[in-house]
C-alpha cells in the first residue's frame, strides 16, 4: 500500500482511539481530540473524494458532494472493522455508494453521467500500487479539505445531538409508558432514524406524513431547550 493509504489506516486508527477514550471519559478535552482527529482523516480523504466527485461527473456540484461524502467517511470510520477490510477499500466503497446516489437525485438514472466530463478515467487503486499522489494535487485542496472537515464536525454534533435527545426520550417513555423495554426501544430507535434523518438531509422534510413532523418537531424543541441555546432579543 502506498505511504497515503497508511496515512489513512493511521488516522482512522486515530479516530477511534479518540471516539473510546470519548466514550471512557466524556469532556471537553477528549471532545476536541475527537474533532482534531476527524478533521485529520478528512483532510486525507479529501484528494479521494475529489477524484470519485469527477469521476461521477459531479463537479459542477462539489458542494453537494463533498456534504454526502463527509458523511459517508463518518459513517465509514464509526464501522470500520480492520479486521475484515483495509479501510481504504471500505470507505471507497462508502464513498462510492454516496456518490452514486446523489447523482442519482440530481440526473435520474443516467449511467453514463458519471463519464460525461471525464475524458480519460483513471484507477484510483493503480494510482496508489504507483504512489502517483501527484495526479490528485488540486490548487482547491486547502478550501475544499477545511469545507470537508467543517462539514463532518456539523455531521458529529447532529449525531451527539439525536443520541442525547435519543437518552431522554427512551428515560421519558419509560415513565410514562407501559410498554415493556423492547417495544420503547423500538419506538426510540425508529423515531431516531427518522430525526437523524431529518438533520442531515434537508429535503427530506417533504416526505413527511404529519405525525412524523410532530416527531421531528418536538425532537429538534427538545435538543434546542437542551442545549441552552437562548432566543436573541
Amino acid at each position: 500500500m502506498s505511504v497515503k493509504s497508511d496515512a489513512l489506516e493511521q488516522a482512522v486508527t486515530d479516530y477511534i482511539q479518540a471516539r473510546t477514550a470519548l466514550d471512557a471519559a466524556p469532556g471537553a478535552r477528549t471532545r476536541a481530540a475527537v474533532d482534531r482527529s476527524f478533521a485529520r482523516l478528512a483532510a486525507l480523504a479529501a484528494p479521494r473524494i475529489r477524484y470519485f466527485t469527477r469521476t461521477y461527473g459531479l463537479a459542477d456540484v462539489a458542494d453537494d458532494a463533498a456534504q454526502v461524502c463527509a458523511i459517508a467517511l463518518h459513517r465509514a470510520a464509526e464501522r470500520y472493522d480492520p479486521a475484515r477490510a483495509r479501510f481504504t477499500t471500505y470507505v471507497n466503497w462508502q464513498l462510492r455508494a454516496e456518490l452514486q446516489a446523489l447523482r442519482h437525485r440530481l440526473h435520474g438514472d443516467q449511467r453514463c453521467a458519471g463519464r460525461r466530463d471525464v475524458t480519460a478515467m483513471l484507477s484510483l487503486d493503480a494510482l496508489e500500487e504507483g504512489d502517483a499522489a501527484d495526479w490528485l494535487v488540486d490548487p482547491a485542496a486547502e478550501p475544499a479539505t477545511e469545507r470537508g472537515a467543517a462539514d463532518g464536525l456539523a455531521g458529529l454534533v447532529a449525531e451527539r445531538l439525536v443520541a442525547e435527545w435519543a437518552a431522554r426520550r427512551r428515560a421519558g417513555l419509560a415513565r410514562a409508558c407501559r410498554a415493556d423495554d423492547d417495544g420503547i426501544e423500538a419506538r426510540v430507535a425508529a423515531e431516531r432514524s427518522l430525526v437523524r434523518d431529518q438533520l442531515m438531509v434537508s429535503d427530506a422534510v417533504e416526505r413527511l406524513r404529519e405525525s412524523d413532523r410532530h416527531i421531528v418537531r418536538r425532537a429538534l424543541a427538545d435538543m434546542v431547550r437542551n442545549a441552552g441555546l437562548k432566543k436573541p432579543h
